[in-house]
């Protein structure tokens, strides 16, 4: 279900595997439960949530006290998450920032309108990994639901093995919670986590891309531009 990544009196780091919920199940985590009997916590906080099929970092409180202030940290964007995800297709373009606003669609997906009234926002690189599919490293500006998803989705490159948003099958799905770096403390704090469970994940292609993105957030990312 997970492998431990940092332990802190605080905090705890987790590598959350692909195809484990985050979501209450019959009123109980089976995740955090999991942890807790590892890692013996009576109690942990989920601090941001991962999809189902996302493999990746997740950040869990250790008590209420900093639970509350990781939380305010998510709350006023002080977060920087960053996310690999493999494309089926090739986009309408290589880098950018993806906006608009998100409603919701059928089969319990969601759409990206043209309309910026409360936009997602979405700032990308690629990179071509070998049979047509597309590498792309994300920073989320926002953190609306299936965000990501929608967003490559909506430039022509659908996730691979992404069953509501893709349109090509796989072992996994294709989304990786790859870095996160917030301040806690007076300190910031930085973690990064490279995929391990997926075929795609192991090409040549895609481990020379890693090697270039290994420190995401030194990177000259596309500017957002927001009206205030």
């Amino acid at each position: 279900m997970f492998t431990l990544v940092y332990q802190d009196p605080d905090f705890l780091v987790i590598h959350k595997h692909p195809g484990v919920s985050v979501h209450k199940d019959d009123n109980a985590q089976p995740l955090l439960a999991a942890v807790a009997a590892q890692t013996g916590d009576q109690q942990l906080y989920l601090i941001h949530r991962l999809d189902k099929m996302t493999s990746g970092l997740l950040l869990l409180g250790r008590h209420r006290q900093a639970a509350s202030e990781l939380s305010a940290c998510f709350a006023e964007r002080r977060v920087e998450k960053f996310y690999l995800a493999i494309g089926s297709k090739k986009p309408k373009k290589k880098q950018g920032v993806v906006i608009g606003d998100m409603t919701r669609s059928r089969r319990s997906s969601w759409k990206l309108e043209s309309t910026k009234t409360n936009p997602a926002v979405t700032q990308f690189f690629s990179t071509a990994v070998g049979e047509g599919r597309r590498l792309f490293l994300c920073k989320p500006y926002t953190g609306k639901t299936h965000q990501i998803r929608v967003a490559l989705r909506s430039v022509g490159s659908g996730i691979t093995g992404d069953e509501i948003y893709g349109s090509e099958s796989a072992d996994r799905g294709y989304l990786h919670a790859y870095a996160l770096r917030f301040p806690y403390q007076g300190v910031l704090r930085q973690f990064i986590c490279p995929p391990t469970s997926g075929d795609l994940w192991q090409s040549p292609d895609v481990q020379s891309a890693l090697l270039t993105w290994s420190a995401p957030w030194e990177l000259s990312w596309p500017k957002v531009a927001l009206k205030s």
